[in-house]
């Protein structure tokens, strides 16, 4: 079964519907082409035709009832948990307890550490939006590789308050709400690789 003429699909598995919620929220900002499914146990997840499902986003205590199937299905599997679990080190792990701009950012991170393209999440088509200076592209791709303000200054050998002012035209001619929504944008783009982006300096 080829999935190249559909649109990608992508299973979360949690008996914790506020964290299935959550998740399915933030997902449909990174990956807005995916359809994304929530379920509260293995089972509706099962009759649901797993095997449709580019990735599975599964809690923890269900993927150690079942961990047979999900280590069948390693490449598609992510776990859901707190922190990085040492004792899961050979599964791709998100930590769904931090900050929405960090969880975005992991999430984006899954694209360049899959073993195979198809591994990773799908990108999606940036939309139609004004087109950015040349010095808002410079402080947008800063931005998504996690620098400050003060940084950006910085390393462009510009005012703060210029940073800042560049900064909220970025937001307003991409209608970002959200340092999340640029590092979305910036890698969408290209202006940003997945594995440029991290978390912002201290």
């Amino acid at each position: 079964m080829t999935h190249g003429q559909t649109k990608p699909a992508i299973a979360i598995i949690t008996p914790n519907i506020l964290v299935g919620l959550g998740l399915r929220s933030i997902l449909e900002k990174v990956v807005p082409v995916a359809e994304i499914s929530v379920f509260e146990d293995f089972a509706d997840f099962q009759a649901s035709d797993p095997e449709r499902y580019f990735h599975y986003f599964i809690a923890l205590p269900i993927f150690t009832r079942h961990s047979k199937f999900f280590l069948e299905h390693r490449p598609k599997t992510i776990l859901l948990g707190r922190g990085r679990s040492a004792q899961f080190a050979q599964m791709r792990q998100i930590d769904i307890y931090t900050r929405e701009e960090r969880l975005i950012r992991d999430l984006l991170m899954l694209r360049s550490e899959a073993p195979r393209p198809d591994h990773a999440l799908p990108h999606c088509p940036p939309s139609e939006t004004e087109t950015l200076s040349m010095r808002e592209i410079e402080v947008l791709t800063l931005i998504a590789q996690g620098l400050l303000n003060k940084q950006i200054a910085d390393r462009l050998q510009i005012g703060l308050t210029t940073v800042i002012s560049h900064r909220r035209n970025i937001m307003k001619k991409l209608g970002a709400k959200s340092t999340a929504a640029l590092v979305i944008y910036a890698v969408s783009m290209g202006y940003a690789d997945e594995s440029d982006v991290r978390a912002p300096h201290k």
